[in-house]
């Protein structure tokens, strides 16, 4: 699944990403923490990764493993 930066909280380390569906889904710190990445820009495309129960586990750039 991959999604659109739509808010990012470069002190949290959380934010919230638009789908392509065209709904929002929210991120954890952790999510952000396990990419490896140092900043989001609003705009920039990621892929997702999600755990069993659904909640985001990861957030990457796509293509990127």
């Amino acid at each position: 699944m991959q999604g659109t930066v739509a808010t990012f909280d470069p002190q949290s380390r959380s934010g919230t990403l638009l789908l392509d569906d065209g709904s929002e889904l929210a991120f954890p710190a952790e999510a952000f923490q396990a990419s490896g990445l140092r900043l989001l820009r609003l705009g920039q495309r990621l892929s997702i990764e999600s755990g069993p129960d659904g909640n985001v586990i990861k957030v990457q750039l796509p293509g990127i493993k």
